[in-house]
């Protein structure tokens, strides 16, 4: 916090009284828990009869080394599984790719086939957990690889539960990981919607994301505005292929971070789900409550943690929980305190998991539900957020909404901005980083990282190549071909005189080839074929 201003650069007053909250409607602003706008909470109990769902996010290596990871975690006690992939899973590259070959297992497992998801989730019942995979271009294929799996597990699809991120439009203004064109990106976000709606009716169809955004250093009223305005674009893409908005926005989930600074986290959370609730009931027209609540899940700030005295990281990750908990989340995932070194060890993974269950069944938090409510400084807050992330969600849709800012290059350069502030602060020291630019130590304690085998990407290329080699490569072929034709048709509606394509709908013939064993990078090589590659205009 810099001049009493916050993150958001929004002021901040030495003290709040009555003042503050002259004029509120407390009944119209607020409501009831679980009630309509949902400031104080999506459900009326909240956490008084179950607390949120502990997600641990992990994946690294070879999908052998992330099941060993997760049988730890569900030993410990997390409550649901959170899939890391690797950046060739992420961009549609198999692991012997030349583009590939470098980053193979680095930052999450890598997945090439239903050979590698088989051995991801063995000896794991899939009716059973809830598993959250962070994938965005190609997250309807690894849904489908999670789906196959399942049904060999002899697990019916309606009984799946969990989240893709599947949220393509944040991957061109913060993160990077895109392969297609936004238009047919946001094709296959829709027949995604289509296609859980039908077969998969449990699952999280898309987590709205704020998090890499704000990693990416917007701040916390850039992160909501930028997410919700991306929101609208989903749902309207949605509804122009067909879909009612009650038939697919109880699906709808999102993804923000956590900070340090708990009182505007807080309120920032807050009016998100204000924000929401009266897009959804007002521009959209949802009738059911569900379509209105915005349902979310935090993960800590990884950009706030430190390499130089790592263990500080433990207080400042149970400083951003809490505020999540405070906030309302759904799910959280507590960072590792070495995370800004590498790969977090076993031990840190499983502190991190304890941070949670300290504040869960050793605090009283869980005991009544939004406590801040009536606060003169959250209240406040959380009002002053809400008018600047709407005049900021009115500025992107005045520019046609998110793609057509997306595509002037607004939400990056609004960050970029944001995020060059900061590093100012911190470097001039008016921001201060425990450990960074004040409270320095001469030498920190030696620390062993997580170290990830360089051979991997050898051992993975040698799977693919024996897949190839046992496959019906015919029957590969044919099913990507059958992709491609579909690819080019136009839209979701489009005509095929097949029924058990869909009606249009990408993800069958999809799920037909990876069946038939066609790798991750095939099936997205099929889709680049038709529909080409996304090239930012400031790349040239």
């Amino acid at each position: 916090m810099v001049g009493m201003r916050s993150e958001s650069g929004l002021p901040i007053e030495p003290v709040y009284g009555p003042a503050a909250l002259e004029g509120f409607d407390a009944a119209e602003r607020l409501g009831e828990p679980g009630a309509f706008p949902f400031t104080r909470g999506v459900y009326p109990t909240m956490y008084t009869q179950r607390p949120w769902t502990m997600r641990q996010y992990a994946g690294f290596g070879t999908a052998a080394e992330s099941n060993r990871r997760y049988h730890q975690l569900i030993e410990a006690g997390t409550a649901g599984l959170s899939v890391a992939f690797d950046l060739p899973t992420q961009m549609g590259y198999d692991s012997d790719a030349d583009l590939a070959r470098s980053e193979v297992g680095k930052v999450g497992v890598a997945i090439d086939s239903i050979e590698d998801m088989r051995v991801l989730f063995d000896g794991i019942p899939l009716g059973e957990v809830s598993t959250s995979m962070t994938i965005n271009a190609p997250a309807a294929v690894l849904l489908l690889l999670y789906q196959l799996v399942a049904e060999e597990q002899g697990v019916p699809a309606d009984r799946l539960t969990g989240t893709i991120q599947n949220d393509i439009l944040k991957e061109y203004i913060a993160r990077g990981t895109y392969i297609f064109p936004p238009k047919p990106s946001l094709r296959l976000v829709a027949d995604t919607f289509r296609y859980c709606k039908n077969e998969i009716p449990k699952w999280n169809t898309i987590s709205i994301s704020g998090y890499h955004m704000a990693e990416a250093g917007a701040t916390p009223v850039q992160e909501i505005a930028f997410t919700l305005a991306n929101a609208k674009e989903y749902v309207r893409a949605a509804v122009e292929s067909g879909l009612d908005v009650d038939a697919f926005a109880p699906r709808l989930s999102f993804f923000f971070v956590a900070r340090t600074t708990l009182l505007e986290e807080v309120a920032k959370f807050r009016a998100a789900r204000r924000i929401w609730a009266h897009l959804m009931c007002e521009e959209f027209g949802a009738k059911n409550p569900k379509s209105q609540m915005l349902r979310f899940h935090t993960q800590t700030a990884g950009v706030q943690l430190t390499a130089q005295q790592p263990e500080v990281n433990l207080v400042r990750v149970a400083i951003q929980a809490l505020g999540a908990v405070l906030g309302g989340t759904q799910s959280l995932h507590t960072n590792s305190y070495d995370e800004a070194i590498a790969l977090p060890t076993e031990k840190a993974a499983r502190l991190a998991l304890r941070t949670q269950q300290v504040i869960a069944h050793e605090s009283d938090l869980t005991r009544t539900v939004d406590p801040f409510a009536g606060s003169y400084a959250v209240e406040s807050m959380t009002d002053e957020i809400e008018e600047a992330a709407r005049a900021l969600i009115d500025q992107v849709e005045e520019m046609g909404g998110a793609v057509s800012a997306i595509e002037k290059g607004f939400q990056k350069a609004e960050i970029e901005r944001s995020a060059y502030r900061t590093a100012l602060e911190i470097d001039g020291g008016d921001r201060v980083v425990v450990g960074v630019n004040r409270f320095r130590t001469e030498d920190d304690e030696p620390y062993e990282p997580l170290r990830v085998d360089p051979a991997i990407g050898e051992a993975q290329a040698e799977r693919l190549a024996r897949l190839r080699a046992e496959r019906d490569n015919d029957e590969v072929r044919r099913r990507l071909d059958d992709l491609r034709h579909l690819a080019e048709k136009e839209g979701a509606q489009a005509d095929t005189g097949d029924v058990s394509a869909g009606d249009g709908n990408l993800l069958y013939p999809l799920k037909e080839a990876l069946r038939a064993r066609a790798t991750v990078g095939e099936v997205c090589d099929a889709l680049r074929d038709v529909w080409g590659v996304y090239v930012p205009a400031d790349a040239y």
